[in-house]
Formats: C-alpha cells, structure tokens, sequence
C-alpha cells in the first residue's frame, strides 16, 4: 500500500495551470527526486501535499498515523540553545514526558507511557540531535548557544535538524543544501542514504539526485511522469524515450505524407475515389504522435584570456583577517594558469577570507601577496547579488562596467551567459535568482580574467545551467578557484584541493571520496576505555597509508590530466594539418610549425604515459 497518493490532481496558480490532473504514489521507504523547470511548480506542489495549498481537483491521501515532515520557511529565533529547539521536532516525545509528570496518578498509564517512550527511543533522543546537529556543522559549544546568536543561514540549518530530528514516514525537502558547506553537503547525502522513512526531495544538486534517491519523478507540462533510478538513470532513460518518440513521428509523417499524396492525385478520378476516400478514413486513424519538445539548451562562454608567465599569484607567509584579528596565518601558496583548485572546509573556516586576498579586496596583515604584472582577476560571490541595482537593467550594468565598450559588444557579453535581449532589457527586481545570478558571472568575468574566482555560484542555477557552467569551465584557459557546496562540480571541475582549517590552507593530497573518509573519521564518537584498540589501531594504520601513498595518487592524477591535455591539444593540430586551405602557397611555415608541435605533443605526452604507468605500478605495489 502506498504511503502517498495523488490522484487527478489539478493545481492552478496566478491563472496559469501547474499540475493538470496528474497522479504520483510514493511507496513507504522510497525516496523521489523532483525534477522540472524553474516555474514548473515543484515548491508548490510540496506545499500541496503538506496541506499548506488547496488544489483545485483530485485527491491527496496520506496513509492513516503517517507523521509527515518538512523544514518550516521561517528560522527559528528565540534565548533556547540549539539542542532544545531540534528536539522539539518530535511532539509526541515532548507530549509523553509532560505526561509523565502530571498523571503519576495512574499507573496503568504509566507504565504505557514509558513503554511507548522506550519505543521511540527517547533516552538516546539528545544524543541524535547533537549527532544531527554535529553533522550540520555545529560543534558542541555552538550547539549550547541561543539560535537568536546564529545568522539566517545557519538558523535554517537549525530548522533542517529539526525536520531530520523528527525522523517522519515522510519527508519533505526543499532545496536542502542551500544553505549547507560542501561538509554539510556531503554528510546530508551520507543520512539520506540510510533514512528508512519515504522522502520527497526538490534538489539542482545532481550529485545528491544520484545517490540519495530510488526514482525521479519530473513535472512536465502539468503531469509527473516517473523514472526509477537517479538523476543518470532519469538522464539516459529521457533520452532514449525522445529519440523513440522522434523515431516514431518521422514514420508516421512519411506514411501521412505518402498517403496523402495519393489522396491529393487521385481524389477527384472517379476510378480511384473509392482508394482515395480509404487512405483519407486510414488517415485520420495515424496515431497523434506529439511533438518532442525540447527546452532550449543552457549556454555558457567565458571570454578567453590572454597567457600570461607562472606564477600568476603567489603568497609567500601571508596573513589574512579583519580588524586586527588574523582568520588565515602563515599562507604560502601558489596559482598558475591551468590550475583548478576547489577549497574545502567547514564555513567559518576562512574560504571566503583566501578568496578575498586571493582577488585583491582584502590586503594581507603581514606577509606578501605577488601578481603578475598584467594578472586580472574576475571574482563572482552570491552575497553580489545585494550589490546590484534593482531598478536598472543587465545592458545598464554592463554598460557601466565596460565604459568604453559599443552597445553590441556589451549585449554581446550578457550573451555569452544566456542573458538574451528581452532579459537584457528587463529591471533586475525582476529577474529570478539563477538570471542574477547569469549576470553576476557576466560581470566577473568582462575582462576575460587570468584568475577566476568563483564562491557558491551554483546556488540559484538549475541543473541544465549548472552542467553548462561545467563545460564553460572546462573550455577556460584560464586558472578557477572555487568554493561551492556542490561536489559534483568539485569533481568535475578541480584538479587540485586546498583544504581551511585551523587557521591555515594546506593542499589536500587526496579526492573527494577521500575527503568524505576523513569527515567520517572526525564524526564518529570516541571510542570506550574498555573497547578493543584494534579498531582504532586499523582506522588510523588505514589513514597512514592514504597519507603514504597520496603523492602516489597525485602524480597518477596529475599525469593523466596531462595525457588529456595533450590529447586534445593533438586533435586541434591534426585537425589543422587535414584543413587543404593551409597547404596554400606561402603557408608552408605555419606547416613547419605544426608539424614541429605534432611531434612534441607525441614526446610529452610518452612522457605522461610513462609516468602514469611508474604511479600506477607503484600503487598497486603499495596496495599489495
């Protein structure tokens, strides 16, 4: 039996209708990704079945006693430290206890009192909220303050812990990692996986589409179509049902056309109307395929920049801080052109202050911050979009930012980044979140920097936009520094990672599997005095050797992104050497020159090879 059923139903909003008589089932324990477009109602149909929006037709059921969650929309405030308000995302348990105390009176129902409070695990519920809220990214001694101390993010954060406290047979999930770190990201994912209740997740975060969740479930053109497997699973299956459908409508066209055609010569030969009235009866009998409709797809293009000598930047025993107090001491780092480097670290930690002194708008306390000459540096972070003017528009914007720039070429920069003339032209109040968020990138990036400095830029882009934002990074020839809370960009984008953490930056010799080992290792409570050492003694002896064989690992990665590297770079010339056009008279230098570098591209990259194999050879010794 499910535990929630829609059936038929219809929601209308603002005169335009959402869900047309659409159905859905969620079976106890199954997690649904919901997917759509920014618009097509996801939000609005959680709020429907939390009974917080009347729809307009059909029915909503939830199984009898089922307790639903979801994180309210307004954070928690108030003199109550955090552990207090998480615990009272479980009523019933509340309800018990003040029970408890004032029905001493009756034994009987006492005793069922306390049966149902060892049932639900009540003597062990202060330790789950400080593991939740632990995981969240609040220590023991934050967890003891007020929430009124906490800023909004972070209170949301709070509100989050109490929905995952009350542990209901269903949950509902609004864009939860909006307001989580790449830490918190990460251990979310890691409970999801093992929550035994049913949950209902909204999420641009394809990383945790795809491991959280058993179906996706997709509002397109007011129904919900369902998909088992993640968000690749929802990908490939996607596809393969509109290139059938595509398929199919072809066949059907050609077969309407042909008989058509006969319809259209023969109609009016008395000898042929019987034939001709048939195919028009066969006709109107082809079946209605509908059209493939597909959205426009997401765009992204970085400016190229102009190649300049390494180090582009460099810190050499740099201190950063504010007021007087240092946040990062002792920073000695350095970029070049093509490093792709993501920071890890809990918020607080000091990202945001290296990304500042990184970009030039925070001077160093102590130590040396060194530029190249010519180093430009674009830097994009969410909290810009306060800075934006609401009642201008992205050409006004543009335009004062590229002074000297024509009018085409600064509609040409909103361009690159989706911005087409009717957004161009309308007042940033406005535009939506992910459209600010476009205009943001096109502004950080205007003078085709060398050094592209990027925190959150993901948080109000939707997946299609998020994928193109990967591909423009991985055509950039320029250097990327990257904070985001998303780790399917970090694994995509980064080659290198800097982890903040106590009061410095050291470069992290692993990936982010690794790094989620290491969180989990941090998160897990100490061992008892009287419990067996070896268990500690295995954990750190298999930490020990990650640390020895990490240079291993890196040189492994290192050489291998050189191999790809090369192997486009051999692609490129190839392609040149087979263009006729350059074999042309008085090209024969630039021959030269291609030919020259075809042959050095074949002798580094047998280099990369080889030192791809040595690594790979060494691990495996390692490992044996």
């Amino acid at each position: 039996m499910s535990l929630l059923t829609l059936t038929g139903i219809t929601i209308r909003l603002g005169g335009r209708t959402l869900l047309d008589r659409a159905d859905l089932a969620v079976d106890p324990g199954k997690r649904i990704g919901l997917l759509g477009r920014n618009g097509a109602g996801k939000s609005t149909l959680l709020k429907a079945i939390a009974g917080d929006l009347a729809i307009d037709g059909g029915e909503i059921r939830l199984a009898s006693r089922a307790r639903l969650g979801q994180v309210k929309q307004e954070a928690p405030d108030g003199d109550f430290p955090l552990t207090d308000i998480v615990l009272q995302g479980d009523p019933e348990r509340l309800a018990l206890l003040a029970e408890a105390e004032h029905d001493s009176a009756d034994p009987h129902r006492l005793d069922e009192i306390h049966e149902r409070l060892r049932a639900i695990g009540a003597d062990s519920a202060p330790a789950r909220a400080a593991a939740i809220l632990a995981g969240l990214g609040f220590d023991a001694a934050a967890q003891a303050r007020p929430v009124r101390t906490f800023s909004g993010g972070w209170r949301m954060r709070v509100a989050l812990a109490t929905a995952l406290f009350a542990a209901p047979d269903l949950l509902l999930l609004d864009e939860p990692t909006n307001h989580l770190d790449l830490e918190a990201t990460l251990w979310l994912e890691t409970w999801l996986a093992k929550f035994p209740g049913a949950a209902i997740i909204v999420s641009h975060d394809r990383g945790l589409l795809d491991r959280c969740v058993h179906a996706i479930a997709h509002l397109d053109r007011g129904k919900i179509n369902v998909t088992p497997g993640g968000y690749d699973e929802f990908v490939r299956i996607r596809t393969e049902r509109a290139m059938q459908q595509t398929a199919m409508a072809t066949k059907v066209a050609a077969q309407r056309a042909h008989m058509q055609a006969y319809v259209d010569r023969f109609r009016y030969k008395a000898s042929k109307a019987r034939q001709a009235q048939a195919r028009l009866k066969a006709i109107a009998k082809l079946p209605a395929i509908e059209a493939v409709v597909e959205d426009s797809p997401t765009h992204f293009d970085f400016p190229q920049p102009t190649q300049i000598a390494p180090p582009i930047l460099a810190l050499d025993g740099a201190t950063a801080g504010y007021d007087g107090s240092p946040v990062l001491r002792g920073l000695s780092l350095r970029v070049d052109m093509d490093d792709r480097i993501a920071l890890l670290g809990a918020n607080g930690n000091g990202k945001s202050t290296l990304a500042k002194l990184v970009a030039g708008r925070l001077a160093p306390m102590s130590g040396e911050v060194r530029r190249g000459p010519k180093l430009k540096v674009g830097y994009f972070a969410q909290h810009q979009a306060d800075e934006l003017v609401p009642d201008e528009t992205p050409v006004q914007h543009m335009a004062r930012a590229l002074p000297r720039a024509a009018i085409a070429q600064v509609r040409a920069q909103l361009a690159r980044f989706g911005l087409d003339a009717d957004r161009a032209g309308t007042a940033v109040s406005s535009l939506s979140g992910g459209e600010k968020a476009r205009l943001l990138l096109a502004l950080a990036t205007r003078d085709a920097p060398q050094l592209l400095i990027l925190d959150e830029p993901t948080n109000h882009l939707d997946i299609d936009a998020r994928e193109a934002l990967v591909r423009a990074l991985a055509d950039f020839e320029g250097a990327v520094l990257l904070i985001t809370h998303d780790p399917h960009l970090v694994e995509l984008v980064a080659d290198r990672l800097w982890l903040v953490a106590d009061g410095t930056v050291q470069p992290f010799e692993g990936d982010l599997d690794e790094y989620r080992v290491l969180l989990a290792e941090r998160a897990r409570p100490p061992a008892k005095a009287d419990a067996a050492p070896t268990k500690r003694e295995d954990r750190r002896e298999r930490a020990e050797a990650r640390a020895a064989t990490a240079p291993l690992r890196r040189r492994a990665r290192d050489a291998e992104a050189r191999i790809a590297k090369l192997a486009e770079e051999r692609a490129k010339v190839e392609a040149k050497l087979a263009d006729p056009a350059l074999y042309e008279p008085g090209r024969s230098a630039e021959v030269t020159a291609a030919q020259t570098r075809l042959a050095a591209i074949a002798r580094a990259t047998e280099v990369a090879e080889t030192e791809w194999l040595e690594a790979a050879e060494a691990l495996e010794a390692a490992s044996a």
